[in-house]
């Protein structure tokens, strides 16, 4: 068996660290797209995210149960759908979930703890690994600047370090996953056509 680790945002953090943690794993190898691996919080985006989720959050807990816990599913229902229509995007999937205190206390308490967890860039797992890692930059990233793809590609010359040329964005899973899936199965066979 041969395993293949694709990572979007902070995915690419997780797939470093099933490589750090589990290196008994046949992972042949891993593309990492548009990769929040390092100074999350400093990023143009994090700047923003780190005060909401690390210290503001808890002054939407109340008015969170208070305001969303009583809504009927038909309200939430309802409300959900206007938003994705709103956003242009349409899915089969129940997004009721994203309406539910619990829920969102959760997603900011997650997110507190990368804006506080992903600050280093893991260079020793990156070197170790690096014959089998693809990072995929983009130029129009909030979360992982280009800056940032400019000091990878100092500090790792020799790796795969690939700067996207079609101004996809960060969120691609939203307008732009057909093509990036395509673009990901095209590096996939160029590899397997190798072995």
């Amino acid at each position: 068996m041969k395993l293949v680790v694709i990572g979007h945002s902070i995915g690419c953090y997780f797939s470093l660290q099933v490589l750090k943690r589990a290196p008994e794993l046949p992972v042949i190898r891993s593309f990492l797209l548009f990769p929040t691996i390092e100074r999350m919080s400093e990023s143009p985006k994090g700047k923003l995210a780190t005060p909401l989720l690390c210290w503001f959050r808890y002054a939407f807990y109340v008015p969170g149960y208070l305001l969303l816990k009583p809504w009927p599913e038909k309200i939430k229902s309802l409300v959900i759908r206007m938003l994705l229509r709103r956003m242009n995007l349409q899915s089969e999937f129940s997004f009721l979930n994203l309406l539910e205190p619990f829920c969102l206390i959760n997603a900011a308490y997650l997110g507190s703890q990368e804006m506080m967890e992903v600050v280093k860039r893991d260079n020793e797992t990156i070197k170790e690994h690096l014959s089998k890692l693809t990072f995929y930059y983009g130029t129009i990233d909030a979360w992982c600047p280009k800056e940032y793809y400019e000091d990878m590609k100092k500090d790792f010359p020799e790796g795969d370090i690939r700067l996207c040329e079609k101004k996809i964005p960060h969120d691609f899973i939203l307008y732009f996953y057909q093509e990036m899936a395509d673009m990901v199965a095209d590096w996939l066979k160029d590899d397997l056509s190798k072995i």
